[in-house]
C-alpha cells in the first residue's frame, strides 16, 4: 500500500512475477484468433487473469472492493513488450486491434476489475486505445493533444460510464514532463463549503460528450444531471471541467470550488513503461500536464482500455451481448 494521501503502489517486477505475466500475456498473442475485441479472445484473457501472480490480483480484488483516498492504484515492473516496441503511432483515432503483450496485460487486469466495454463513437469502438500525440493535433483538449489537459472523469454524459479506467505505459514522452494528474474526491471533499457540496447534489449541470466522440456525438438537450451523487459523506463524481456547464449561479460557484479542491489534493504521476494505472471513475478526476511531442516515432505511448463492474446493466445498448456500446 502507498504512504497515507498517496496512491497504492506495487511494484511486481520480481523476476517470477514479471516471467509469468508476460507469458501469460504472450501466450494470448499465440493461436488461430488474435482479435482483441473478439469474444473469444477477451474470454481467453479472462481465464488467464486467474493466472496472474497472487501478489498481483489480490491487490486488485482490494482496489475493486475500496479504492482508498485517491481512487488510484499504479503497478509497476509488468510487461509491455517494449523489447519489440514499433514506433509511436501518430495517426489520429489510431487502436490496438491486434495481441500484443500490452494488449494482453491490459485486458487480463480489465477482466480483474469486471469486464472490458468500449463507446462505438469514439475511437470506432475498440476495446484497447492508444494515447499518443498527433501532429496538428497540439491543442485538441482530448488524448491526441500535448496542452494540459484539465480534470474530468471518463464519459459521464452517457447512462453507462465506465467504472474503472486503465491505463499502461508503453513509452515515456523524450524529457520526462508529461504528467498524469489525479485527484480524489475522498480527498478533495473536505475543502468544499457545506453550500458547494448541497450544490453539486442538485441537478443544476449539463455535460456532454467530450471532443473525443466527435461531433456526431454532441446532446445539445442533454438533461441536467448532478456532479455529485450517492452517499453524502463518498459520493461519487460525474464531471469534465471542458464540458460541464452549471446552469446556476450557484452550481456556477460550486463546480470552481470543486476545481480549487481538486488542484489542491492532485497528485503527479510520472509514468515509465511497464506502470500500469487503474483509476476508479467514479471517486476519482484525472488530466495531464503540458509536454512537447517530436513527432520522431519515439513519443509518449500509452494504451488504454474502459473497464465496468455490471456489464449486465448495459445490455440494452449492447448488441448482441458483446462489449461494445452502440449508443
Amino acid at each position: 500500500m502507498g504512504a497515507v494521501g498517496q496512491p497504492d503502489r506495487l511494484v511486481a517486477g520480481e523476476q517470477a512475477e514479471a516471467g509469468e505475466g508476460e507469458h501469460l500475456a504472450r501466450t494470448l498473442c499465440t493461436g488461430e484468433n488474435h482479435q482483441v475485441d473478439s469474444h473469444e479472445w477477451v474470454g481467453r484473457a479472462r481465464d488467464a487473469w486467474e493466472e496472474l501472480p497472487p501478489r498481483v490480483r489480490r491487490q486488485v480484488r482490494r482496489f475493486r472492493r475500496h479504492s482508498g483516498p485517491t481512487g488510484t492504484l499504479v503497478i509497476s515492473g509488468l510487461p509491455a513488450g517494449q523489447e519489440a516496441l514499433p514506433a509511436t503511432p501518430a495517426e489520429p483515432g489510431s487502436v490496438q486491434r491486434q495481441a500484443t503483450i500490452a494488449a494482453a496485460m491490459l485486458t487480463m487486469v480489465a477482466c480483474g476489475l469486471g469486464e472490458p466495454i468500449a463507446y462505438l463513437a469514439e475511437k470506432s469502438g475498440a476495446l484497447i486505445q492508444d494515447v499518443v500525440p498527433v501532429p496538428g493535433q497540439e491543442t485538441f483538449h482530448g488524448n491526441a493533444g500535448s496542452v494540459p489537459l484539465s480534470f474530468h472523469t471518463e464519459n459521464g454524459f452517457h447512462p453507462h460510464p465506465p467504472d474503472y479506467v486503465v491505463f499502461l505505459c508503453l513509452r515515456a514522452d523524450h524529457d520526462r514532463r508529461a504528467g498524469m494528474c489525479i485527484a480524489g474526491i475522498r480527498q478533495a471533499l473536505p475543502h468544499l463549503t457545506p453550500a458547494s457540496r448541497q450544490a453539486l447534489f442538485t441537478p443544476e449541470f449539463r455535460t456532454t460528450p467530450p471532443p473525443s466522440f466527435g461531433p456526431a456525438a454532441s446532446e445539445p438537450d442533454a438533461k441536467p444531471r448532478t456532479v455529485l451523487s450517492g452517499a453524502v459523506e463518498d459520493p461519487d463524481i460525474r464531471m469534465a471541467q471542458l464540458v460541464t456547464t452549471p446552469l446556476t449561479p450557484q452550481a456556477a460557484t460550486a463546480l470552481t470550488e470543486f476545481g480549487h479542491a481538486c488542484e489542491a489534493t492532485a497528485h503527479t504521476l510520472h509514468l515509465t513503461p511497464g506502470d500500469l494505472v487503474i483509476l476508479d471513475n467514479r471517486v476519482t478526476v484525472h488530466g495531464r500536464t503540458a509536454f512537447h511531442p517530436r513527432y520522431d516515432g519515439a513519443d509518449r505511448w500509452l494504451q488504454r482500455t474502459y473497464v465496468t463492474a455490471d456489464l449486465r446493466g448495459s445490455r440494452d445498448h449492447r448488441p448482441d451481448d458483446g462489449h461494445i456500446l452502440a449508443r
